[in-house]
């Protein structure tokens, strides 16, 4: 286990820090920041004092060695436009971001599950078929769409569930339920294929033969191998969700790290834009590492994989 945790760590280390070298370089593809951070009405002079003031005056594998360093430790620096540190910013926004991506998947696991189980007992019945198109028509449809419709229907026609913010508990409902289904379609073909296999199995055959209840069968011996694979793609559909937070939080007016992202990406302002990369690929990589945990406490077969 502490070999497999290990060589997980010395892949993640190495995926941060791919991270961080094009988060660094795609930022200063984006033109000259010096001019970005003083601002259209400023002089020639005013952009030289900026640039100095900022460091941007010094080579490229300088200023990278310098952030990264600095990144290392926690210090993201000064955001341009809020005048901040960097660090307090996702500080205060990163619970808003991690209670929509856990209500989500919360949301996405509590529907799938269910649904993968019953289409697989249910194989090729009208159940099967239903559950199928159920899963092709949420996978086709586009997040912003749907959050427009559940904006406008729940919020403004029923007026049930408030449409922005983040006053309350309502208030991650619609976000939840959009990311959820962006997770649903994965998770429930998941379910249904490995509680299909599980289901034809010899070990499934010994334990009817036996005289276990098909109840203790469904939920003892083949959820459990069933659960393997989906409790990989569950903490990556997490990291997706996380990740994808920037569209969602932008259309529910959530001030959460992704709408930080934007609202940096939108004013150039490339510390804030880094260090958002850079902690959500790093939640990425921590969410790989734990599925491949549970993963191998499920099946010991995987420790020496």
């Amino acid at each position: 286990m502490l070999r497999l945790i290990a060589r997980r760590l010395a892949i993640g280390v190495l995926v941060a820090l791919t991270v961080m070298t094009l988060a660094f370089l795609l930022t200063r593809l984006s033109g000259d920041l010096a001019i970005s951070i003083a601002g259209p009405s400023a002089t020639q002079a005013d952009v030289e004092i900026v640039r100095k003031a900022y460091g941007l005056d010094r080579p490229l594998y300088v200023q990278f060695f310098a952030w990264t360093g600095r990144a290392m430790v926690g210090d993201f620096g000064q955001s341009y436009f809020f005048k901040d540190s960097v660090a307090n910013l996702i500080q205060k926004r990163l619970p808003i971001t991690l209670t929509l991506g856990l209500v989500g998947l919360s949301l996405a696991l509590v529907i799938s599950i269910p649904l993968g189980i019953l289409a697989a007992l249910r194989e090729n019945t009208w159940i099967d078929r239903s559950v199928t198109l159920f899963t092709m028509v949420g996978q086709a449809v586009p997040s912003f769409w749907l959050a427009l419709i559940l904006m406008i229907v729940l919020g403004l026609q029923l007026g049930v569930l408030p449409i922005s913010g983040t006053g309350t508990w309502q208030h991650f409902v619609m976000p939840g339920i959009v990311l959820a289904f962006t997770a649903i379609p994965a998770l429930t073909r998941l379910t249904r294929s490995g509680m299909i296999e599980a289901m034809a199995s010899d070990y499934i055959r010994t334990a009817r033969a036996k005289g276990l209840s098909r109840a203790r069968i469904i939920f003892k011996h083949a959820l459990r191998n069933a659960a393997i694979p989906v409790v990989s793609i569950a903490a990556v559909q997490l990291g997706f969700m996380l990740g994808g937070s920037i569209v969602i939080e932008t259309v529910f007016a959530l001030h959460g790290v992704g709408y930080l992202g934007w609202e940096s990406i939108a004013k150039n302002d490339f510390p804030v834009v880094q260090a958002v990369v850079l902690v959500l690929a790093v939640f990425y990589i921590g969410l790989t590492l734990l599925a491949d945990i549970l993963n191998s406490l499920l099946d010991p077969r995987l420790r020496t994989g």
